[in-house]
């Protein structure tokens, strides 16, 4: 008998997997990325995924639904949760996604890492029979940790599993998952954690800025939304402003030849990526937020310098760096994004 997990990497999702192994099933397993996912990566599995594996000792595949996920991200279905994270129809496209693997390969079933009443939008019974039956995978999924609660799936009724070794965890203490991972000798897991940026109200700021300014937004956008400081010029122009020297770099990479680039002249500073159309004025304004964050921020006058990427221009102009009041007035969102390393999507 073979199956395909759903694997976040945490702590959840690790058990449930152990678990359908203690019944001499095997197993594969799926772990989903997008541009959303706080470990970043392309189209490469989660790094605690990967150590999840490694101690379950299965094959793992990532499957990067960065467009697919963009589009429900502008208009999901069911709605938002708290604050932009369309779960329900995250976890639809995820089963779907799982159901196709599991025809490609000749597994008979899913499982996951869900326990009832864990997460508030998903993990409730109600929710659950819609994720299943929009994703046409109906009593098909194996959801070990709270099995006991929920109706026996198919593999339960055939058999195929034997349902008196399922458990019924329930709600959002974790120290059953903690006993049980004792139990089994399970380590190495990270701490219970979100991992979608959708559910960071910083983040979430921007989104909707991005949203409203730019609703025929790229995937390209959403992925500048998670590095620098970002600024509302006007309705039709943003800017980006670098925190360190990697982010400088960054920008630098993601940077289009329309946009334009600032930068102190003879002092060490951020590097500003201007997107958008921008006057004169909003122009001036950026490079006085650049100065503003650089070494030369203590002086009245700061000679920056705008350029494209193409070179086809460059001009340098002296501006008084901009204060952090005058900042805070137009920063999308306070603070930075969580980049929380623990675990991979929403807990499978």
């Amino acid at each position: 008998m073979r199956a395909v997990a759903l694997l976040s990497g945490g702590l959840d999702s690790t058990l449930a997997i152990r678990m359908i192994l203690d019944q001499a099933v095997e197993v594969e397993a799926l772990n989903f990325v997008s541009v959303f996912c706080t470990c970043t990566p392309k189209n490469s599995p989660c790094s605690v995924a990967r150590s999840a594996v490694r101690q379950l000792g299965i094959g793992l595949k990532a499957v990067n639904t960065s467009g697919e996920f963009l589009e429900i991200v502008k208009k999901p279905k069911h709605g938002y949760g708290r604050n932009l994270n369309p779960c329900l129809d995250c976890r639809i496209l995820m089963f779907r996604k799982a159901r196709e693997y599991m025809h490609e390969i000749g597994a008979s079933f899913l499982v996951t890492g869900e326990v009832l009443g864990e997460r508030p939008m998903s993990q409730r019974r109600e929710a659950m029979k819609l994720i299943e039956r929009e994703a046409t995978v109906e009593g098909l999924v194996v959801r070990p940790l709270s099995a006991a609660l929920l109706e026996p799936s198919i593999p339960e009724k055939k058999g195929w599993i034997d349902r008196s070794k399922l458990l019924n965890i329930t709600g959002r203490s974790r120290k059953p998952q903690i006993q049980l991972a004792q139990n089994f000798g399970i380590t190495d897991y990270p701490c219970p954690a979100g991992g979608c940026r959708l559910t960071d109200p910083v983040f979430t700021k921007r989104m909707r800025d991005l949203m409203k300014y730019t609703p025929g937004f790229t995937l390209h956008d959403a992925i500048l939304l998670k590095a620098g400081r970002h600024f509302r010029l006007s309705p039709s122009a943003k800017a980006i402003v670098g925190r360190n020297e990697d982010e400088n770099k960054r920008l630098l990479a993601l940077s289009k030849e329309e946009d334009t680039l600032v930068e102190a002249v003879d002092f060490p500073g951020p590097l500003t990526v201007v997107r958008g159309q921008a006057g004169h004025e909003k122009l001036r304004l950026s490079a006085a937020i650049t100065a503003g964050y650089g070494k030369a921020r203590h002086l009245t006058r700061v000679k920056v310098a705008l350029w494209d990427k193409k070179g086809t221009r460059r001009t340098e102009v002296y501006v008084a760096p901009a204060d952090e009041e005058a900042m805070a007035k137009i920063r999308i969102g306070n603070g930075r994004p969580q980049r929380k390393k623990q675990e991979c999507a929403t807990e499978t």
